[in-house]
Parts: structure tokens; sequence; C-alpha cells
């Protein structure tokens, strides 16, 4: 048995995470939380004025997807990626489409745009 507190899953609503302009449109960018003594791992990834948050870990193994910060995409840009073992998702809704998950979805994390800030909410 591990000591090490598991993760948290969500946020409190209303976290001021970045000024939109710090993430450029097409990438994604990584953030850790902590919320009384415990970590919330997530990432943003932003498509022109739409953003969507993931927790960060790959339903396959229930790793982190990026071996390299803020490396969640394909070079192309079109779809989230995990680093570790290939599988794929789409930005809409996490929906693993290729690899060793198909079918199943990254776990959302609610993030908004409110007055050019990300920032968490439902």
């Amino acid at each position: 048995m591990s000591n090490k507190p598991e993760r948290l899953l969500e946020t409190p609503t209303g976290i001021r995470l970045c000024a939109l302009s710090t993430i450029e449109d097409g990438k994604a960018r990584n953030f850790v939380i902590e919320v009384a003594g415990q970590h919330f791992h997530g990432f943003v990834v932003r498509r022109a004025n739409e953003v969507r948050g993931y927790v960060d870990s790959c339903p396959h193994m229930q790793m982190p997807l990026a071996q390299k910060l803020d490396d969640y995409l394909t070079l192309d840009g079109r779809l989230i990626a995990c680093s570790w073992h290939g599988a794929l998702f789409e930005f809409e809704n996490g929906l693993c489409v290729g690899g060793p998950c198909t079918g199943q979805n990254l776990r959302p994390w609610p993030v908004k745009i409110e007055n050019e800030h990300i920032v968490t909410g439902h």
C-alpha cells in the first residue's frame, strides 16, 4: 500500500487559472491545484475562443497523458494524445477514437472563459 494521497478528480468553481491569451490557439496547458492539502492534476485545451478541460489521467492505465510539460496534442493539434500508449481523444468530448482505450472518455474538468480568463466552473 502507498502512503501517497489519491489525486483529486474535481476542483471548486471560480478558481482563476490564467488569462486566455497565455494558452495559444491550438495548444494545451497543464494545471496542478492544491485543495485542502490534496492535489488536482488537469489540463486545458484551447481552440480559438473555446476551451475544454480534462482531468490529467488516461482511462487506459490512469496515468497522466503527457510525458513532457503541456504536450497533450497530436502534431497537427486536432486530437488529444496520450504520449505513453498512443491513445487519441477528441477535443470536444474527450472520447477515445484510437488506441488501447477506444470508446472510453477522458474525465471532463469544467472550465469556462470569463472576462478573458479561464476559470473553473460548471
